[in-house]
């Protein structure tokens, strides 16, 4: 089997992030929970800034933006989590996935995270993150986390409900688990046979005469 890749994106802006702890808590727990360790890659959105208002701008991706968007297609899973700005996913969280080929994350697993003050603003996960990813094409994982202010520890530091990221976690895995990985699916793509497109209802296709 070949190695998974996971891409985990944190949009926390202050430092220390509590945004980035949760982040590092649940691909913690992704490692753990995977059949095979798997390759992971962490980015802190808000490194990126200018190249995402320079992308937004043009319309072309440039800078370190390049590389961070080329390891999110090449990603079996995704983990995103942003904090919440009145009930509302971060602007630059929103940004980044403005920025993002529209195949980017299609069909893949994306676990999603937020971090928030009021236990009540969980249902912007719903409303707002949830939604933004399933119009992408992703796969968003059934379970979402969220951590109020009272699930924080004395230094502020994040620290979802074990059971709850346990839960989240597992699903995460299960769905990676069961897709070929992005490298596997793409080595295919490039051997299928001259002169042959891909199945449809089962049945291989011939390409038509002249067809690029």
């Amino acid at each position: 089997m070949s190695e998974r890749n996971l891409v985990v994106l944190s949009a926390g802006l202050s430092w220390p992030s509590s945004t980035r702890l949760l982040a590092d808590q649940l691909a913690a727990a992704a490692v753990r929970a995977l059949a095979e360790p798997p390759r992971i890659e962490e980015f802190a959105v808000g490194d990126y800034a200018t190249d995402v208002a320079n992308t937004l701008a043009t319309g072309v991706p440039g800078g370190e933006l390049r590389t961070v968007l080329d390891q999110l297609a090449a990603a079996d899973g995704v983990i995103a989590v942003t904090p919440l700005l009145q009930s509302s996913p971060g602007g630059l969280f929103k940004w980044f996935f403005d920025a993002v080929d529209t195949d980017a994350v299609a069909g893949k697993p994306v676990l999603i995270g937020a971090i928030d003050g009021a236990p009540r603003h969980a249902r912007a996960l719903e409303r707002g993150i949830r939604p933004m990813f399933s119009d992408l094409g992703a796969e968003v994982v059934p379970t979402a986390v969220y951590v109020a202010s009272e699930d924080r520890g004395c230094a502020g530091e994040s620290s979802a409900p074990a059971d709850l990221v346990e839960r989240a976690v597992g699903e995460f895995a299960a769905l990676i688990d069961r897709r070929p990985s992005t490298c596997e699916a793409r080595r295919h793509r490039r051997t299928r046979p001259p002169g042959v497109h891909a199945r449809r209802g089962g049945r291989v296709l011939p390409a038509a005469a002249g067809s690029r």
